[in-house]
């Protein structure tokens, strides 16, 4: 396949965005219901090349195919190049990024149907699908990095869509600033890589900026500047991922349209980070202290996300704090050592978490509200979108034999058997991933209970007589979602198949990912152990159960169960008050009332006094030697002659000999 075809999954969509915003928006705005097909037709055509690259990828094995332009040459050993690498990861990846995008561009359709501001959404969220595309494709990691930070440009477009609502705007720019933080470090990591690039030999036919050669830089440098690099790759992948802690600015995010929450939590800007991490895992994997740390991290974020999903009360916001937990399972997976069954995890995830983030958008569609407790009793008027949802919760859960079950139970070994073979920080890690299976099931339950049923109590009243206007959403929006409902009950099942067909056999994905990092880092996948899924499953149906009970005690939804522990349910309500911490304490008292104030302090009394000085200093010497530039000649004449004079008498005092 030649590298122009390759491009091409990346131009397709470009070329939407390009031609909704140049020529769509400005000439023809009373046809802005063009601009969906538009985008469409070009993800269609970046699905068929995408399904092609997987196709050839998986049957010719390993690598795939590698191509680069150079651009910038900074020395023989670090050059900038624009190219394409496609190898099993990559592949994989990019056909899950292009199928959830082209179903949630269908629903968004229907979804946002009306809004002014209809060309400019799919305009954004074209740019925003073909950045995460190049991101995906890129051979070279500052090429990848330019996507990167335009992928977290295009969010924060996204998120403030609705310009005029104050939450939005805000949220836009705490996602944006937080995960710039953490791009900060990744970027010291690439410059780390940079100046590594002078001490190699001239022989050493390297590029550090190229992404299959960073795979195999580990031995040509110190442990201390590997950790350091790996270090600053991984704050990047964790504030792009909303981990811990970082992970504030998602659940706020949630203030834009919801498939643009859809595509960000299911394979976009958060699958961002975990992309990342399993692209350089050679590398990373190099540096012990930078595995614990992601393992640690995931563990820990796991356990925190889950216990704020417990008690809030915005169905997209208990959504968010589900894809923090679950990024920090990939997360600690990776940490140790399983990026096969992380980047599994992904995919599946992306299916039912995209699904779930739908069918709040049509619970919203239908009641014009996030807020569960104004819900209750929706399954009477939208079946099918309580059955979706209901599939793609128990998919959430890890309940078999939904997808999520598989791909959670892969996790869960990688972390038991290291237990068995480890220390108490392997032990602590499968206590916590242990604990979150319990808690998710428990926060899925509650907003199946709270949405779906007992009584309506919303504000609509209806006829009087129980007639309810809420009624199930469009085709346009169930058609995408009974899609995704589909790959939910079928991806665990076409990874792990009964028979084998081709190179389709058990533990194929596992295998088809790890050929392209098994040459520098042997893995072997665990096979699957009943011990574990059912320990995994009866975990997960603890959590259902304590839910269930709980929430038949909860008086139809009235009254929160977990207000009885009060200060623990303070705690979690106020988000362990971290929020108050970033803004209220480190930016509004440390950054403006003090940093803030001594650098105005600065600017205006040293900055601006200097500047000033200058100014008067010039205006008033140059008054001053204007003076003697009178035009008269006499003048002119006496003061060359006082000239002289004084330099005569300094002369004479000076000169010996001649002052006598």
């Amino acid at each position: 396949m030649s590298s122009l075809t390759i491009w091409l999954v990346f131009l397709a969509p470009l070329t939407s965005f390009v031609i909704i915003s140049l020529i769509v928006r400005p000439f023809f705005s009373k046809h802005q219901w063009i601009s969906p097909y538009l985008l469409i037709a070009g993800l269609s055509v970046s699905l068929v090349v995408s399904v092609m690259l997987f196709l050839d990828t998986l049957y010719t094995g390993g690598p795939g195919y590698n191509s680069a332009y150079q651009w910038i040459k900074i020395n023989d050993a670090a050059i900038i190049d624009l190219g394409t690498y496609i190898d099993p990861v990559s592949s994989t990846i990019l056909l899950v990024v292009v199928v959830v995008s082209l179903l949630v561009q269908i629903y968004s359709m229907g979804y946002m149907h009306g809004d002014i501001g209809y060309s400019r959404y799919f305009a954004t969220m074209a740019l925003f699908t073909s950045s995460m595309i190049g991101l995906v494709i890129s051979s070279n990691i500052v090429q990848l990095y330019a996507f990167w930070e335009l992928v977290g440009l295009s969010s924060y477009l996204l998120i403030g869509f609705w310009t005029e609502r104050p939450a939005a705007a805000a949220a836009a720019k705490k996602a944006f600033i937080i995960t710039r933080i953490g791009d900060v470090g990744f970027l010291i990591g690439i410059l780390f890589l940079i100046n590594h690039s002078f001490a190699l030999p001239l022989s050493a036919n390297v590029n550090v900026l190229h992404i299959p050669d960073i795979c195999s830089l580990a031995g040509t440098m110190s442990a201390m500047i590997v950790t350091i690099i790996t270090l600053g790759i991984l704050s990047g992948a964790m504030g792009k991922s909303a981990q811990f802690p970082f992970h504030t600015w998602l659940p706020d995010a949630m203030e834009g349209p919801t498939p643009v929450s859809a595509l960000v939590h299911s394979a976009t800007m958060v699958a961002a980070g975990v992309f990342l991490l399993v692209r350089l895992f050679p590398f990373i994997s190099a540096s012990d202290t930078t595995m614990l740390i992601i393992a640690g991290v995931g563990a820990f974020t796991a356990v925190f996300a889950a216990t704020m999903g417990l008690v809030v009360n915005d169905i997209k916001r208990v959504l968010a704090y589900s894809s923090i937990s679950q990024l920090a399972y990939m997360f600690a997976a990776i940490g140790l050592g399983a990026f096969g069954p992380a980047i599994f995890h992904l995919i599946t995830h992306a299916f039912f978490k995209a699904l779930l983030f739908l069918c709040s958008g049509s619970v919203n569609h239908a009641t014009h509200t996030f807020d569960m407790r104004e819900m209750g009793g929706l399954r009477k008027y939208m079946p099918w979108t309580y059955g979706l949802m209901l599939v793609s919760s128990l998919s959430l859960i890890g309940l078999p034999p939904l997808s999520g079950f598989w791909s959670k139970d892969e996790i869960m070994l990688s972390a038991w058997e290291k237990m068995l073979h480890g220390s108490v920080f392997e032990i602590t890690i499968f206590a916590l991933l242990a604990i979150g299976v319990v808690l998710t099931a428990f926060y899925t339950w509650r907003m199946i209970s709270l949405t779906f049923h007992g009584e309506y109590r919303g504000n609509d009243v209806g006829d009087g007589h129980g007639d309810h206007s809420i009624h199930e959403s469009p085709r346009v929006m169930i058609a995408p979602m009974a899609l995704l409902g589909v790959a939910t009950v079928l991806a665990g099942f076409l990874t792990n198949p009964p028979v084998n067909v081709g190179p389709i056999h058990k533990h194929w994905l596992n295998d088809f990912i790890s050929s392209s990092i098994v040459f520098h880092h042997g893995h072997h996948a665990a096979e699957f152990s009943v011990l574990v899924a059912i320990l995994s499953t009866v975990l997960g149906l603890i959590g259902l159960g304590i839910a269930v009970y709980y929430y038949k005690l909860s008086q139809n939804g009235k009254k929160e169960p977990l207000e009885s522990m009060k200060g623990f349910y303070g705690l979690i309500y106020n988000k362990y008050y971290l929020d108050d911490l970033y803004e209220n304490i480190i930016v509004r008292n440390i950054l403006q009332k003090r940093i803030v104030n001594i650098i105005a302090f600065v600017d205006k009394y040293v900055v601006d006094g200097l500047g000033l000085f200058l100014g008067f200093a010039v205006k008033n010497v140059g008054h001053v030697l204007g003076l003697f530039q009178n035009g008269n000649v006499q003048f002119y004449t006496f003061v060359i002659s006082l000239g002289g004079v004084i330099g005569l008498i300094i002369l004479l005092m000076y000169t010996p000999g001649l002052g006598g």
